[in-house]
C-alpha cells in the first residue's frame, strides 16, 4: 500500500529539518552567548502511516494526502522539554519571531492547566517551506504540532498517558486523583526551581 502522505512522504523529513535546524542552532548560541541551554531534550517524528490513517478514521476523513497534510496538522510533531518554565515561553517567542513560522492554533495549559492536571504549551505552525506542498505551492505550506514542557511535566504526561492507554486498571479512580495532585505538587516545584534560578542569575 501507498504510503498516506503519496509523493511528499520522502519531503516531510526535509521540511521536518527546516524548522528543528534553527531550533537547534537558537539552542547552541544561547549556551555560547549565556552558557546556558534553552532546551534539555528536542523530540520530533513524522506521524507513521498506520498512526495517520487511524487518526483519519477516528475523525471521520478519507484516508487520503490531502487529510494527512491539509485537514490534520500534526503529521509532523515536536516535542521541546526544557529545564524551567521561563525557557518555554523564550523558545515559544523565538517560533513566532521566524519569519518561515505562521501561527494557527495556541494554547497554553501551563497557565491554564486542564482539569486533570496537564500542563503543556501547544501550538500548531505553518511553515513556508522551498518545497511543492500538496496544493501545488512552491514555498510550499505545512503543518506542525509543537508541545512544549517542562521535565517535571513531561515525566506527568508520560504517566498519564500510560494509564489512558492501558486496558485494566485497578482503582483507577485513585490513581487520577493522585495525579491531579501530583501535578499540583510538580507545577509548585518548577515555580520555585524557576525562582531560585532567577535568584541565582541576579547575583
Amino acid at each position: 500500500m501507498e504510503s498516506i502522505y503519496g509523493k511528499y512522504n520522502d519531503i516531510l523529513p526535509e521540511v521536518m529539518e527546516s524548522i528543528v535546524d534553527p531550533i537547534r542552532r537558537f539552542n547552541d548560541q544561547t549556551k555560547k552567548d549565556t552558557g546556558n541551554t534553552v532546551y534539555e531534550h528536542l523530540i520530533y517524528r513524522v506521524k507513521s502511516d498506520p498512526s495517520m490513517r487511524d487518526k483519519c478514521r477516528r475523525k471521520s476523513l478519507p484516508e487520503t494526502t490531502k487529510s494527512a497534510l491539509c485537514d490534520i496538522h500534526d503529521a509532523l510533531g515536536i516535542r521541546i522539554v526544557t529545564g524551567y518554565v521561563d525557557d518555554i515561553y523564550t523558545i515559544v517567542k523565538f517560533l513566532k519571531s521566524l519569519p518561515s513560522c505562521k501561527v494557527i492554533d495556541e494554547k497554553d495549559y501551563i497557565r491554564n492547566s486542564k482539569p486533570n492536571g496537564y500542563r503543556s504549551y501547544h501550538m500548531i505552525l505553518q511553515l513556508s517551506v522551498p518545497f511543492e506542498d500538496f496544493q501545488g505551492n512552491n514555498p510550499g505550506r505545512y503543518f506542525a504540532e509543537f508541545q512544549l514542557r517542562t521535565i517535571a511535566m513531561d515525566s506527568w504526561a508520560s504517566l498519564e498517558h500510560e494509564l489512558n492507554y492501558k486496558q485494566k486498571v485497578g482503582n483507577e479512580k485513585m490513581i487520577v486523583s493522585e495525579l491531579k495532585r501530583v501535578a499540583d505538587e510538580l507545577a509548585s516545584c518548577d515555580i520555585s526551581m524557576q525562582t531560585i534560578r532567577d535568584l541565582i542569575r541576579q547575583g
